[in-house]
């Protein structure tokens, strides 16, 4: 495959993940929970829907598939990049204040998104 493909695929899916994640942050951060849990909570929605869409649609195919091994290999990205995210956004937090940690919760997901497209194509859905 070849990596405009996989950059297209993986952006799609990203910014549908990412509405998911962001919409449930915002939403339980404004209302029930402090930040860090609700963006773990977004995260952990989001990080649902993009790991069946990106196994299935992304980087299917070329000797990568979605099983046990490229799941054991997401969580531990995904854990990562979550708890560097989190620290993140509740450093903003408490340093800005609500409204800047949501308003740059955008700047750490495109990090984020970068940093899990490399590990991704190189090394989650791998099958060797």
């Amino acid at each position: 495959m070849s990596l405009r493909r996989h950059l297209g695929s993986y952006a799609a899916v990203g910014l549908l993940q990412w509405l998911v994640e962001y919409a449930v942050m915002l939403a339980l951060s404004q209302w029930v929970l402090p930040v860090a849990p609700a963006n773990v909570a977004g995260r952990i929605s989001g990080a649902l829907l993009g790991f069946w869409l990106n196994g299935k649609w992304t980087f299917s195919g070329d000797g990568r598939q979605l099983g046990r091994r490229a799941a054991r290999r997401f969580l531990v990205m995904w854990v990562a990049l979550t708890v560097l995210n989190t620290v993140a956004v509740d450093l903003v937090d408490q340093q800005a204040g609500l409204a800047a940690a949501q308003s740059l919760k955008p700047l750490f997901d495109v990090l984020s998104a970068g940093l899990g497209f490399v590990l991704s194509r190189h090394w989650v859905y791998r099958t060797t």
